[in-house]
């Protein structure tokens, strides 16, 4: 029975026993390679991303887009690093509230590639202000850049829709007077014209619930104070 389990051990060692021993030597080889690699520094610019944040909130806040990361591991493996938007710093903030907050960047909240180390971020923590998410009409302000030729004026307009509705950080909501249109150019218009335009509100953290186009349709007419052409004699 020994004999028997001898033989069968016998056989399985010696059955491509070459291949076995080329494997074995590879990966003997690659292990030293890597053993004997040096460990090498540097920083590399990530972005930051967030998630969770609860729908009631928003950061009203100036946001930082990106940090800078120092970085330890071998040195094959910080020069294939690749496209450094591939990783990221991301910063769970499903427990967040209004008011400030401050977040630490570390280990568990940054993605890198296997065999790279964090050593430090900079900057090593990031703050943030939360407010309450207020949403409220503002009108629509036409804006002019140029006047109609002379001997012409402006006899009226309409612009469609009237408002538009913006949501954002409440005190940044607060301070948007109106959604102000791109300058609409009437030095060519003699009558009726109809100009498709786009609405802007200055802040950056304020934004439209639905696309900012509006139509502004002009009636220009000839001025009273134009020029009258001489009577035919």
């Amino acid at each position: 029975m020994k004999a028997k389990a001898a033989r069968k051990l016998w056989s399985l060692i010696a059955h491509n026993f070459v291949w076995k021993v080329l494997s074995v030597a590879i990966a003997v080889l690659i292990w030293i390679l890597v053993a004997s690699e040096p460990e090498l520094s540097t920083f590399r610019s990530v972005p930051v991303e967030f998630k969770d944040l609860p729908d009631d909130l928003d950061i009203s806040s100036s946001v930082v887009e990106s940090v800078y990361l120092e970085l330890r591991g071998p040195a094959s493996d910080l020069r294939n690093f690749g496209d450094p938007r591939r990783f990221a710093v991301v910063l769970d903030m499903s427990r967040a509230h209004a008011g400030v907050q401050t977040f630490s960047i570390s280990e568990n909240n940054v993605v890198l590639p296997r065999g790279l180390q964090l050593v430090r971020a900079l900057p090593a923590q990031l703050r943030f202000e939360f407010e309450p998410v207020e949403s409220r009409s503002v009108p629509v302000e036409v804006h002019f850049s140029k006047n109609p030729q002379p001997g012409y004026e402006i006899a009226g307009y309409t612009v469609s829709p009237p408002a538009f509705r913006i949501s954002g950080p409440a005190s940044r909501v607060a301070r948007v007077r109106a959604a102000v249109t791109d300058p609409i150019d009437l030095s060519g218009v003699v009558s009726a014209a109809e100009f498709r335009v786009h609405a802007f509100v200055d802040d950056s953290r304020a934004r439209f619930e639905t696309p900012p186009e509006a139509v502004v349709r002009v009636t220009v007419r000839r001025s009273n104070h134009a020029a009258k052409p001489p009577l035919a004699r």
